[in-house]
Order: C-alpha cells, then sequence, then structure tokens
C-alpha cells in the first residue's frame, strides 16, 4: 500500500479505498465514451470524512473528482490521475417530514429510492428520467438535471430547498435550512447548484416532496406535423388546469430505433406516424381528468391536428409507453460513432430548428444519421447524431454546428446534461465572456489550487 492509499485508508477505512482493477467500475462513464485511472476510489461515510479526504488532497495538490451514480453523459466524472470522491456509500436518508413536504438527504441517495421512501407518507420526489433508478442526490444537483416532469415541477434546483457542502479547504458550507424564503445575501445555495463539483461537494440537501397524484392520465398522440403540437398542449393545460406532467416527442425515426432495440416492443399505433407524442396529466384528488383528456383529443381529431390517440388502460400500459420514451439514451448509443447533445429552444422555435439543422449536418457529413427525441413541454431536444466516420474534428464540427443554431434561435447549447468536457468548446464559443471571467472568478476564490474536478466545466 503506497503512502496516498494509506493515507485515504486511515481516514475511510481500508476497505474503501480501492486501486487498479479494484478500481474499475469507475474507469468509464455510462457512455464508453471517457476512460481514466483515478489514482484512488475513495468511498467515505459521511461529510466529515469528505472534508479529510478534501483537506489531505489540497496538502497534497492532488485533483479530487467526485462521482455519484456515474450516469453522466459529458464526461464530468472523469478521474484520469484523480481521487475520484464516490458518495455511494452517503446513502441515508435523514428525515422524511410530511407536514412540511421535505426531506433529508445524503448526496448518495438514488433518485427512484427516495421517492419511494416518500410514497410511504402519500408524496412524490418528482424528479423523473430514464437513470433514476441509478442517479444519485448529489450528482443531480450538481448538474440540475431536469427530465419529464420539468414541465409542471420544475428542475432540480427548483426542488432543493438547503445544501450541505463541503469545500475545497475542507470546511463544512451548513445551508440546511427548509425555507421556502431566505433573503439574507447571496444565494450560495444556487451557485453550487448546476457548478459539477467545481466550486465544493455536494453532500446532502434539503428537497422539496410533492403530494403524490392519486390519478394519472396517459396517452400516446400521433399529429401528422410537430408545428400544432404547442397548440395541443396550450388546450390541454387549459382544459386540466394545467395538470399537464409530461409532453414528450418522438419522431418516427426514434420509434423505428426502439423497435430496433426491444424486438419485444410494440408499435405505438396500428400505423405509422411521423409525429408520436407521450403525454401524461396528473391530479392529487379524483376527478375527470380522463373525460378532459378525451374531449381535448376528440376536438383535434375532428380538426385534423391529431392523427390518432391511445389513451393507457391500465398501468401496465402506461408502464409500456413510459419504457419506450426512457430508451432514449440506450437507442442513441447503440450506433457508434456517436454525438450526443443536449439543447434548449423557445418552444416556439422547436420546429424552426428540426426544420434547419439536418440540412445543415448533411452539408458536412452527407453519410451522418440524426435522431431527435424531445422534452417538447419545455423546449429541451435531445439530438443525436451518427456521424459516418469516426473522426474527432467531424464530430466537434457537427456539435458546433448544432449549438451555434440552437444559440442563433435564442436558445442555449446546455439543457440538463451538465457541461462536462463534452461542452467545454461551446462554452467558449457561446457563453457571455464576462459570465466566463466572473465564473473563473468564483472558482479561483473558493478554490484556489484548482484541485476541485480540474479542466471539466468552466474552460481555461
Amino acid at each position: 500500500m503506497d503512502d496516498l492509499t494509506q493515507a485515504l485508508a486511515d481516514i475511510v477505512g481500508p476497505g474503501y479505498v480501492l486501486t487498479g482493477t479494484d478500481a474499475a467500475p469507475w474507469t468509464c462513464d455510462w457512455t464508453g465514451q471517457y476512460r481514466g485511472q483515478p489514482l484512488a476510489v475513495v468511498r467515505p461515510d459521511g461529510r466529515a470524512q469528505v472534508a479529510a479526504v478534501l483537506r489531505l488532497a489540497v496538502t497534497r495538490g492532488l485533483p479530487v473528482v467526485p462521482v455519484s451514480g456515474n450516469t453522466g453523459l459529458n464526461g464530468g466524472a472523469m478521474g484520469e490521475s484523480a481521487i475520484m470522491l464516490s458518495l455511494d456509500r452517503m446513502r441515508r436518508i435523514r428525515e422524511i417530514n410530511a407536514r412540511a413536504r421535505t426531506a433529508v438527504v445524503e448526496a448518495g441517495v438514488v433518485v427512484a429510492a427516495l421517492d419511494a421512501a416518500a410514497e410511504a407518507e402519500g408524496l412524490t420526489f418528482p424528479l423523473a428520467f430514464g437513470a433514476s433508478g441509478q442517479a444519485m442526490i448529489g450528482g443531480v444537483l450538481s448538474t440540475n438535471a431536469g427530465g419529464a416532469n420539468v414541465l409542471r415541477y420544475g428542475n432540480t434546483r427548483d426542488l432543493c430547498l438547503g445544501l450541505e457542502v463541503v469545500l475545497a479547504d475542507g470546511r463544512v458550507l451548513d445551508l440546511m435550512q427548509a425555507l421556502h424564503k431566505n433573503n439574507s445575501g447571496l444565494d450560495l445555495r444556487d451557485l453550487m447548484i448546476g457548478a459539477e463539483g467545481q466550486l465544493g461537494i455536494i453532500t446532502a440537501a434539503v428537497v422539496k416532496l410533492h403530494p403524490r397524484p392519486v390519478q394519472r392520465v396517459t396517452a400516446m398522440v400521433a399529429m401528422g406535423a410537430l408545428d400544432r403540437a404547442t397548440d395541443l398542449l396550450n388546450a390541454l393545460q387549459d382544459a386540466s388546469g394545467n395538470a399537464v406532467v409530461a409532453f414528450e416527442f418522438m419522431p418516427r425515426a426514434f420509434i423505428d430505433g426502439h423497435l430496433a432495440l426491444r424486438p419485444d416492443a410494440r408499435e405505438p399505433f396500428e400505423a405509422p406516424h411521423p409525429v408520436n407524442l407521450l403525454v401524461e396529466l396528473a391530479a392529487t384528488r379524483h376527478g375527470n381528468l380522463s373525460e378532459v383528456l378525451e374531449e381535448v383529443l376528440a376536438a383535434h381529431l375532428d380538426d385534423g391536428t391529431v392523427s390518432d390517440a391511445v389513451i393507457a388502460a391500465s398501468e401496465a400500459q402506461r408502464r409500456e409507453m413510459w419504457s419506450r420514451r426512457e430508451a432514449a439514451a440506450e437507442i442513441a448509443f447503440a450506433r457508434r460513432p456517436v454525438l450526443d447533445t443536449d439543447i434548449a429552444l423557445p418552444r416556439d422555435r422547436v420546429v424552426d430548428f428540426l426544420r434547419d439543422i439536418e440540412p445543415r449536418l448533411r452539408a458536412l457529413d452527407a453519410g451522418c444519421d440524426v435522431l431527435s427525441v424531445a422534452h417538447l413541454g419545455d423546449g429541451n431536444i435531445h439530438y443525436t447524431c451518427w456521424p459516418s466516420r469516426d473522426d474527432a474534428g467531424l464530430k466537434a464540427a457537427l456539435r458546433a454546428e448544432i449549438d451555434a443554431l440552437a444559440v442563433a434561435m435564442n436558445g442555449t447549447f446546455s439543457a440538463e446534461h451538465g457541461v462536462g468536457l463534452s461542452k467545454l468548446a461551446s462554452m467558449s464559443r457561446h457563453k457571455d465572456p464576462v459570465a466566463l471571467d466572473v465564473m473563473r472568478a468564483i472558482k479561483a476564490a473558493l478554490d484556489p489550487q484548482n484541485i476541485l474536478n480540474p479542466g471539466k466545466t468552466i474552460p481555461r
């Protein structure tokens, strides 16, 4: 055991410092695109051990890369030649306060596990996406994750009231008040959320819980074109009192990709359609949501806006609909080489973007294939491009084209997956220079030795 390994073992115990082949699960991200051998993987059991590891790292000038569920898509947890700080042992749900509708959780709590614990109190932690069975609270806070329910509940930032953060020098920043209003100076909580471990290591949080819906109505809706989809969403919101929790877009190519990936899957409709929407409404009291959905769909079927619709008649059918949408990342990464992007646009520009981007990409690479899937309710598009050859320069040019068009349409190149390594060039190219200067100044003030996840998120 070398000197560093021994020093780390003295902090967390010898069974929780992994090196060499023992560290293999942490050497590659979920996408398989980012690989790196860490100096050691350290698995602390609480904030005191996290603080001690950071004090050791500062003393030795060693980089520290935090990792939770390792479900990121942009290389934010790549730990080459760094101490990887895995928070997976910190899985305690310290408290669920049903009266206040809050939970106090450690950073290693799995998102789906928190929701299951809340369910016992008739509540929900409504962050929902395909990796919620593996992703952990520390990771989703560090990337400000979104998902399918943003339309109703907001991003992770909107679900957080308080944070516990260990700073680079080992001090603990205690912001764990369960307050909906706290106007006492700079909002350091929001500063840490979405920072991808650049400013401190999130070790615990106070999160909001919401009443668990007692009724859900879910449907697959087919349209001939996407340009009227926003009208349908608005009609559903107006008729239901803003009960729409998800409004997801899957083009025909996505359906084909899902059928190829899952041979046991079924077509959503009897005939294929160019536009396939997954729509879900939910309410916390019993009522007539099914009738509302049926009436709105019937009106749009009559005027030709909607081509077909299937309303889930059982929970099994609802889950089948959702499993199709939640396979998006698997579909995207089933082919290589792959370029996965994560943009957001004003809702009324989504159609324009999808119309204009493909010809631009084919001008760069005539043989590329493309795939889109979107949280249409909030304008977030996951746009995948499969280049005709595995060429780093070509992939960079394709990403630059996608990002440039999104920004030109008053959108962003990074919606919910974070920046990590993948989007550093995009940050340099499109982020306001003054904003970058401010980010660098904050980083230098809180992490003067640049040990926290260096080389990610904030371009040099």
